[in-house]
């Protein structure tokens, strides 16, 4: 199973807004340009984020916000704020099932209650993870390859974030 980009996506914005200095205007311009896709994505995923309380928007170039902090906001708020758009979760059946097949008549029966189990074990495993402790771990590893450079004798640029200009 494959979880859209939308998800990962947000994750991104999120660690942006952790590992930029508070000042930094994160337009959907720069966001969308340290993520390489278009800043029309990033607009749209904002405005979700937005609905769901998790990110300020100031009109223009303003730039985005966190709405509160990153240590109160699970990675269940973000998968359910930017990917459920569909109330029963992220399995779905065929909207018209075959009434005259009998697979078609008993499949529903037998795979929802295992697939409920899925996704609730899936939201138990994201409700478990903040935000802040993702931005974190990402922080770190970025340390350490920026070691790893320096003590390669390499310039460490490669590991500098265009979002940070």
């Amino acid at each position: 199973m494959q979880v859209p980009s939308r998800f990962t996506l947000a994750l991104h914005i999120f660690a942006c807004f952790y590992s930029l200095p508070a000042e930094t205007k994160l337009t959907s311009e720069r966001l969308a340009a340290s993520a390489n896709v278009n800043p029309v994505i990033i607009r749209k995923l904002l405005g979700m984020l937005k609905a769901a309380g998790l990110v300020t928007v100031a009109r223009g170039s303003g730039g985005a916000a966190a709405a509160k902090a990153l240590s109160k906001i699970s990675l269940l708020d973000i998968y359910r704020a930017v990917e459920c758009d569909q109330p029963e979760g992220m399995f779905r059946f065929a909207p018209r099932p075959n009434p005259g097949c009998p697979v078609c008549r008993n499949l529903r029966g037998v795979l929802e209650p295992r697939l409920e189990r899925v996704q609730q074990a899936m939201e138990r495993e994201l409700a478990a993870v903040s935000i802040e402790d993702i931005c974190r771990e990402v922080d770190q590893r970025v340390v350490e390859q920026r070691m790893a450079e320096t003590l390669a004798g390499e310039q460490g640029d490669a590991l500098k974030c265009n979002c940070d200009e």
